[in-house]
């Protein structure tokens, strides 16, 4: 830490030049401090015993808990400085569990995430990254509130309500889906002037149409995962116009074959459809003039119509607009085995789609450092602005991270 010092102060002085109290910046940059220093725990009380002289528990608590600064002034500077320095070719959504044993903390209930692999009792944030293949950086974030905690939802339980008030849960703060989430935050950060035109997300965002449509609204494409469920008419489909009988309202055009799902549609194109892409260096030692193993699989990509009422609607009438469907279709497996739906132009290489299609890798990344190394789920206190304002400074420990790494070995970065 004495190495870098200087530099670690000069980073979070530009994030907290908005604070107007010197006590505010003085915490601030202890807080981060602490999230860097070694030690298996990274909540106040250890933070604040390996500080030294800003191991100050009381006011670290109550700077993290209780002071009235604005998480999202930081999250703000945070991006601009990534921004800058990654040069990002994505903006990537996901959410990640905060599991808990209690349920005092705010919006705390059983329910499903990804870092159990279960329903379980958890917090479940969300959160927007910049990424290109050498780095990323989250830059924002939301803590997701169940109907349970919404009274005004059919779903609402009376004692999550009451815990509202002590939560500092926001009186207007109601449950809303992750996608929506997450397109606030994608709103957000193009407010704050990060101009980013690709989108990319796992199946929990792109199985949702209503996701994918805003973004096309936004003109933002996409290379989101979708369920093998999702249905779609192949590439060559055509709506018909029935014959009118002089009789009612004129009939509309429609596709006369029912849509099939992708899985179906790819297995239809068989598996000499699938063609060798490599991708990305991965982190384990290979052969290569890097050193390590390259990413490899086979890949069926096709041109498809999404079929579904909302999209049939967004139409007006017209036909289903084409999109790319992907497909990983590895040859040891007798059936496709993940799927994407882009919005990505046609003439697109399958190399480049692949390779952006993958790029979530990245968030995984983000997620296990920030967790392993940076404390992200050690936030023992039970306030809603709390859990921001924790989320936003490890976001800043691990974008300093980053920026170490980049400027001592850019190369460095990329790996996993």
């Amino acid at each position: 830490m004495t190495e870098v010092r200087e530099d670690l102060e000069a980073f979070t002085a530009e994030l907290f030049d908005g604070f107007f109290r010197a006590d505010q910046r003085r915490w601030g940059q202890a807080y981060v401090r602490g999230l860097l220093l070694d030690g298996r725990r990274k909540s106040v009380e250890p933070m604040a015993a390996r500080l030294g002289e800003d191991g100050n528990r009381q006011a670290l608590a109550h700077f993290i808990t209780s002071s009235p600064w604005n998480a999202a002034h930081v999250r703000a500077r945070l991006a601009w400085r990534m921004y800058e320095a990654i040069g990002p070719e994505a903006l990537i959504v996901d959410d990640t569990g905060f599991l808990k044993d209690g349920n005092a903390s705010a919006c705390v209930s059983r329910q499903y995430t990804g870092t159990a692999g279960k329903v379980t009792n958890c917090q479940v944030g969300v959160s927007l990254h910049l990424a290109n293949d050498r780095a990323s950086a989250a830059i924002d974030w939301r803590l997701f509130l169940p109907a349970s905690w919404d009274p005004a939802s059919p779903e609402t339980d009376a004692a999550k309500v009451a815990r509202r008030q002590r939560c500092g849960v926001p009186a207007d703060a109601g449950h809303v889906e992750k996608w929506q989430l997450a397109l606030d935050m994608i709103d957000e950060a193009r407010s704050w002037g990060v101009d980013v035109p690709l989108v990319v997300a796992d199946a929990g965002y792109g199985d949702a149409t209503a996701f994918r449509l805003a973004l096309e609204e936004r003109k933002l494409a996409y290379a989101v995962g979708v369920s093998s469920r999702l249905t779609a008419h192949p590439e060559h489909a055509q709506p018909v116009t029935p014959p009118y009988q002089g009789i009612g309202r004129p009939p509309v055009a429609t596709y006369p074959d029912k849509p099939m799902t992708v899985k179906e549609l790819v297995i239809e194109a068989g598996r000499q459809a699938a063609r060798p892409v490599s991708w990305r260096e991965g982190s384990r030692p290979g052969k290569g003039r890097s050193g390590f193993k390259r990413m490899y699989s086979r890949f069926v990509v096709l041109r498809i119509r999404p079929a579904g009422r909302e999209i049939r609607q967004a139409a007006k009438g017209a036909g289903l607009p084409e999109r790319w469907l992907l497909a990983e279709w590895p040859a040891t497996e007798p059936e496709p085995v993940q799927f994407w739906l882009s919005s990505l132009p046609s003439g697109m290489p399958l190399a480049s789609l692949v390779r952006l299609a993958k790029l979530r890798w990245r968030i995984e990344h983000d997620y296990r450092e920030m967790k392993q190394a940076l404390g992200l789920a050690h936030f023992e206190g039970r306030t809603w602005n709390g859990w921001h304002h924790h989320v936003t400074l490890v976001s800043a420990a691990h974008a300093f991270c980053t920026l170490q790494r980049l400027a001592h070995d850019p190369k460095d970065a990329a790996q996993d």
